[in-house]
């Protein structure tokens, strides 16, 4: 057997959208490149560290459907993310947990039972090149990942070497009280502001009032949202501006920025999507709880929650907080009683 099949992993069924993903391919914005990368960063973190990885290792990251993969040597894997049954050679087995798998073994999933994104972590990381200095994949102009593509049945996907992994003993899990919840209507904290003023006072109101609804036009590039009505103060446009009453002269558009190209369809921009536009933005999804907004499929219900900075500040350090708890959880788990 080769070197490259031994450190491989035979992709029998992409999955939908399944796609290398890391930590992201920051520095290249103003350039026109997206950071792309995990849209859950919790989930896909964790899953690293599930394996032993660093947790900024290329992993694998699904969409509703993950894919089915046959291991040519023997691995560690951890699945987190969206709540999916799993099976290992048709036997199930659970996630948010370190699972060993030997040659020959297939990993495959069912239906999602909630959430909308799995993250699968192999032992040795996703070997594939570097670009720009990150694994992510940007399928939009065929950027780094296997090929600048999602997964594909036949693909032989590289591993990374196991030297330095040092997982966790197998059957190792995470406790649920560390793991993110999939509430019924998400709540998305976020930042007003930008284009704002744009809007009219009882429209920004209602606006983080209603509950909106995620439409079948939601994936790595942004989410197309419908449940409610914003309207536009009356303005002459100025010069470069356009016309329609959400144009504005171009600005940029950070990730999780809420664009409202119509009155009905706002679109939360996300980690795929444009840098700049001239369309009126009436807010930003703080990083966090982009984690969220990237385990909300078509049909599910999220809604705006107005903060200040601090707020989102106190909620990235309450974050990397939980992410502590879990890495000394798992340390404590692998240190002989």
């Amino acid at each position: 057997m080769s070197e490259r099949a031994e450190r491989g992993a035979v992709v029998r069924n992409g999955g939908l959208h399944t796609t290398v993903q890391d930590t992201g391919r920051d520095g290249y914005y103003s350039l026109g490149i997206p950071p792309s990368g995990a849209m859950d960063q919790f989930s896909y973190r964790v899953a690293n560290m599930l394996v032993g990885n660093p947790e900024e290792a290329a992993a694998l990251e699904a969409t509703y459907v993950g894919p089915t993969l046959e291991f040519t040597d023997d691995r560690r894997v951890a699945v987190t993310g969206a709540e999916a049954p799993i099976t290992v050679n048709d036997e199930a087995v659970p996630t948010w947990q370190t699972l060993a798998v030997r040659s020959g073994d297939v990993l495959q999933f069912s239906m999602l039972t909630g959430g909308a994104r799995p993250y699968i972590a192999i032992s040795g990381g996703i070997g594939v090149q570097p670009y720009l200095g990150s694994r992510s994949t940007y399928t939009l102009t065929g950027l780094g990942g296997f090929g600048g593509r999602p997964l594909a049945e036949g693909d032989l996907l590289p591993l990374g070497p196991q030297e330095h992994a040092a997982p966790p003993p197998t059957g190792t899990a995470v406790a649920a009280a560390l793991r993110p919840d999939l509430p019924g209507v998400t709540p998305l904290r976020t930042m007003i502001g930008l284009c704002s003023y744009r809007v009219t006072e009882d429209s920004l109101r209602a606006f983080t009032e209603v509950e909106w609804k995620v439409t079948k036009d939601a994936d790595r590039i942004g989410y197309r949202l419908r449940g409610g009505r914003i309207d536009f103060v009356d303005r002459e446009p100025p010069h470069g501006a356009g016309s329609g009453p959400a144009n504005v002269v171009d600005l940029g558009y950070p990730i999780g920025s809420i664009q409202v190209p119509g009155g009905d369809e706002p679109i939360v921009l996300l980690n795929d999507a444009v840098t700049a536009g001239g369309y009126a933005t009436v807010g930003t999804v703080i990083s966090v709880d982009r984690d969220r907004l990237a385990q909300s499929k078509t049909g599910d219900l999220v809604r705006f929650e107005p903060v200040d900075l601090q707020t989102a500040l106190d909620a990235r350090a309450d974050r990397n907080a939980r992410i502590a708890r879990v890495r000394q959880s798992l340390r404590e788990s692998s240190t002989p009683a």
